[in-house]
């Protein structure tokens, strides 16, 4: 699979589908949950006005809250199973309505999730224009260097992807501090599984500017693949907390945090992801579920692969997680 070439390059593998999943809206009472949230606005920063959150299954309405001055909501007395969370559009400010997946899972423990607002008035963003710096804004690039890495960008999409990386490394000759080229270089060899030098040049880019979040997610990436997981726990920690509404960091560090053996910290990252990004993060279940059965909790780790092949009934691995439900119904 060829690598995009752009600064938010994120190798994910995700997969598309929908939830289906049917619940009871009546909670068992030794078996209940909650749920903990905060809406946003669509620049990140929590809202300051109360706004009602509705808490919804297929056969409707179970119940609903509202926000407090921070944005925070808690919804108590959940059964497990797969939720809709609604929050209400607020038309004086060209906010939409939103809706987001959430799966509570057995055990009792709250489930965190993020709502994100989106704004009427704007077409959506690509995670280029989210994710830009203040750092990367102000860089003084020379014209030189910046057509070095127009021709890398050129090259890669025409399939010369060594060629692409010479033009990279021509462009941070012209301006070591290129945080952009360094990145994409980085993304690049990351790609072609030289970890080593990828890793590299991703310490050089979150150097330049530590608060530029694509450099620190593709270095805790790096470092993951690498099985550094210790040393990829802060660049991830480091990118979730830059861009906490974008899904991509949290599915990392949930990996990275099931591999330190910091399981509470892995299921709240790896819920998140999946509550963050939907569809297109449902691995994040197959990952969950692993996690519940290293911790011998059979059921919910059921539950997750069940829900999984909801959402992505034709995934390569698919196969795979219906075996692993069969053996956990034995």
């Amino acid at each position: 699979m060829r690598l995009k070439f752009s600064l938010s390059t994120i190798l994910l593998l995700v997969f598309l589908g929908t939830v289906q999943a049917q619940i009871s809206p009546r909670p068992a009472p030794d078996r209940t949950g909650s749920i903990r949230g905060t809406v946003v606005m669509p620049d990140g920063s929590a809202v300051s006005t109360s706004i009602r959150v509705s808490l919804k299954v297929l056969r409707g309405e179970v119940t609903f809250t509202y926000t407090d001055q921070q944005g925070r909501f808690e919804i108590t007395n959940v059964a497990p199973g797969q939720y809709s969370v609604d929050v209400d559009a607020d038309p004086q400010r060209h906010l939409e309505a939103v809706s987001e997946r959430v799966l509570v899972s057995r055990g009792g423990g709250p489930t965190f999730v993020t709502v994100s607002l989106k704004d009427q008035r704007q077409d959506s963003e690509s995670s280029d224009e989210k994710t830009v710096s203040v750092a990367m804004l102000n860089q003084k690039v020379p014209s030189a260097a910046k057509r070095e890495f127009e021709r890398a960008k050129h090259l890669l999409d025409q399939g010369k992807a060594d060629e692409s990386i010479e033009a990279l490394r021509s462009a941070i000759t012209i301006y070591p501090d290129y945080l952009m080229a360094h990145n994409d270089l980085g993304a690049q060899l990351l790609d072609q599984g030289k970890l080593d030098q990828a890793a590299a040049e991703l310490k050089v880019a979150t150097t330049i500017d530590p608060q530029a979040f694509n450099p620190q997610l593709n270095l805790g990436i790096v470092l993951f693949k690498q099985g550094n997981f210790n040393e990829a726990f802060p660049p991830l920690e480091k990118a979730s907390s830059i861009a906490p509404t974008l899904p991509a960091a949290h599915l990392y560090l949930g990996m990275v945090a099931m591999k330190i053996s910091n399981m509470e910290r892995a299921e709240r990252e790896l819920l998140t992801a999946h509550q963050l990004g939907g569809s297109k993060f449902s691995i994040a279940l197959v990952h969950l579920g692993q996690l519940y059965m290293k911790e011998g909790k059979r059921e919910q780790a059921r539950e997750a692969f069940e829900s999984y092949l909801h959402e992505s009934p034709d995934a390569v691995n698919a196969e795979q997680v219906r075996k692993a439900i069969g053996a956990l119904q034995h």
